[in-house]
């Protein structure tokens, strides 16, 4: 029978530099630029959008809205399209209730998941 091996804390897992996690995208004000980090769930482009990618992200709080405008996306297209786990800095845009960040650089950080899947990986170790 397999043991299962508790969860390390959520704190413990390594975060990119400076980046605000989902639970945090309240505090800032509208227009603020920011840097938000997480695990790549949905990337939609609908035919509507006139070239506009939507991207969710999920971190350890929560998920995120990312709006990838047409030119952004050219000039990141590699990391919109591949990234696994990506950074984005950009602006944070409220509409009552719903914060979206509006991209101005992405960034593909996917080998960070690499270091979490090997058997050596010790998520209290500095990175």
């Amino acid at each position: 029978m397999p043991s299962l091996t508790p969860s390390p804390p959520p704190n413990s897992w390594p975060r990119p530099p400076s980046c605000l996690t989902a639970s945090q995208l309240a505090l800032p004000p509208a227009g603020a630029r920011i840097c938000v980090a997480g695990l790549v769930l949905v990337r939609q482009r609908p035919g509507t959008a006139k070239g506009v990618i939507f991207i969710t992200l999920e971190d350890e709080t929560g998920t995120c809205n990312i709006v990838v405008w047409a030119k952004v996306y050219e000039r990141y297209r590699r990391a919109v399209i591949a990234g696994r786990l990506l950074r984005i800095t950009g602006r944070v845009q409220r509409e009552q209730e719903v914060v979206h960040v509006i991209a101005e650089h992405v960034e593909d950080i996917s080998p960070m998941l690499d270091a979490l899947a090997r058997p050596d990986f010790d998520p209290d170790s500095p990175a």
